[in-house]
């Protein structure tokens, strides 16, 4: 049965207490109290905003239901403390819903208000606060949709100017090897043409084409540079008594190739009197062997870039599904591979028996990019940056660690509030961390945890692996 509550007890509340008598007592006539049972619910959120709620005695617990996952943000036995429809001060200029759910923990009692009376009591009694606060909410508001696109474009520009980084080295390298690819080429056809003009016939022709294949294509084993010397000098004093020209200069290119003593004495059964121009043709055509093998490498690691980037962006996958979560974190460092210096190393420690996660992977993969680029920019380019994965209980867990100066205690519980930022007008905006909260938290149920001491940062994200019933994206 409700009741009422007296303009006394409002009073005490921290909420009405600097309210004189006519404003107490009019809500004291306009609401009503409420006795609310052990884990009854006060409001729901998405119902339509009907009432303001204010804690008199007992305790309720405020919670956010993301995914089908209800999400506890606050829990208070405090009386004054209130929830539900504390918006409607801007009546229809927003939807009016409940954002959040309120429970009670334990027999409460509470204060309920009409939404409507109290959006008019706080027009009529404080004006210019009114103005005030709707001015905020919609600044707010606005900043943060400009700034949030702002910082994806500015993230989306970071990947592509370390994108194209990457691909610059390995795209030259191709056109190179292409460039001279045509040249040697046509100086292996012309020595196989002066060899025909020198009378080698076709037999001792055939006799040297088929031997190519049976040559190595590169070098067994690894060599020291001292090694590698050594092989040359032979190479090259074996040239130079069979009266091959330029034996030293031929001989660095031989060896490279893997050519070493054993297999010119090969070459020089199959060309006979003819072994100078044999020479010179092998070098020639294993030059070309190693200019393929360099453009074959380059376009492997362009492919493996643009692999990738379309990891990163996600873009032919589905927006929700399961995803690895070390392919999410190995495509974000390859895109932000410019950005460590030679003084940083990376370690990675991947949990092999995590299961996929149910995840919106492009939008996880901002997370990865925020987090990485704070600890590289907290390293100041010297340092160790660890990620690691684990399960925690019914949870994937990504740990993002760096070995840099830290978080300042007293800016522990700040660092995800919209707009802080430690670092120098112009650096930051603030968001990047609230971003990610919100992705983490908002979308896909989970949350982010921070320890810190200097030398020892580690941001913890934590990730449901139930997949939630969806009714559609």
């Amino acid at each position: 049965m409700s009741t009422t509550a007296s303009p006394e007890e409002l009073r005490s509340l921290f909420l009405f207490e600097d309210l004189d008598d006519q404003k107490l007592e009019w809500l004291s006539a306009c609401g009503t109290v409420a006795e609310v049972p052990a884990d009854g619910v006060i409001c729901a959120q998405g119902d339509p905003a009907e009432f303001l709620y204010v804690l008199l005695d007992g305790e309720m617990v405020m919670s956010q239901q993301v995914r089908d996952h209800s999400v506890e943000t606050s829990r208070t036995s405090r009386p004054g403390t209130y929830g539900g429809a504390v918006q409607a001060y801007l009546d229809d200029q927003i939807e009016q819903k409940y954002q959040h759910t309120l429970r009670a923990t334990r027999p409460s009692r509470v204060f309920v208000l009409p939404a409507r009376k109290f959006s008019k009591a706080v027009r009529k009694w404080f004006p210019m606060a009114t103005h005030l606060l709707a001015g905020i909410f919609f600044g707010m508001t606005n900043l943060r949709r400009a700034v949030d696109q702002r910082e994806r474009l500015t993230a989306l520009g970071t990947i592509t100017a370390g994108l194209t980084h990457e691909l610059n080295n390995p795209a030259a390298a191709a056109a190179r090897a292409s460039a001279e690819l045509g040249d040697r080429l046509v100086a292996a056809q012309k020595t196989l043409a002066d060899l025909a003009a020198q009378g080698a016939d076709c037999t001792r022709l055939a006799a040297l084409v088929a031997l190519r294949p049976t040559l190595p294509a590169a070098p067994s084993g690894r060599r020291s540079p001292l090694e590698v010397s050594d092989a040359e000098d032979e190479l090259g004093d074996w040239l130079d008594e069979h009266g091959v020209a330029d034996a030293w200069d031929l001989a660095p290119g031989l060896v490279s190739a893997g050519i070493g003593v054993e297999q010119a004495e090969e070459v020089a059964q199959a060309a006979g009197e003819h072994l100078p121009s044999a020479i010179r043709w092998l070098a020639e055509v294993m030059e070309v062997g190693q200019l393929q093998a360099e453009i074959s490498e380059a376009m492997d690691r362009i492919t493996a870039l643009l692999d990738s980037a379309r990891q990163y962006s996600q873009l032919d996958r589905a927006a929700y599904q399961r995803v690895d979560l070390r392919e999410l974190l190995d495509s974000t460092l390859t895109m932000l591979k410019r950005k460590f210096g030679p003084g940083v190393a990376v370690k990675t420690v991947y949990d092999e028996s995590l299961p996929p996660v149910p995840v919106y992977a492009a939008e996880l993969n901002q997370v990865w990019t925020n987090l990485i680029v704070n600890a590289l920019y907290a390293m100041d380019g010297q340092g160790t940056l660890t990620i690691r994965t684990a399960r925690v209980n019914d949870q994937a867990m990504v740990e993002i660690a760096d070995t840099g100066c830290g978080i300042p205690e007293e800016n522990i519980d700040r660092i995800f509030t919209p707009f802080f930022t430690t670092k120098p007008v112009g650096q930051g905006t603030g968001l990047g961390l609230d971003i990610s909260w919100r992705i983490v938290a908002d979308r896909h149920g989970g949350d982010i945890k921070v320890e810190s001491l200097p030398g020892d940062t580690r941001f913890q994200v934590l990730l449901p692996l139930a997949e939630a019933t969806r009714d559609g994206d």
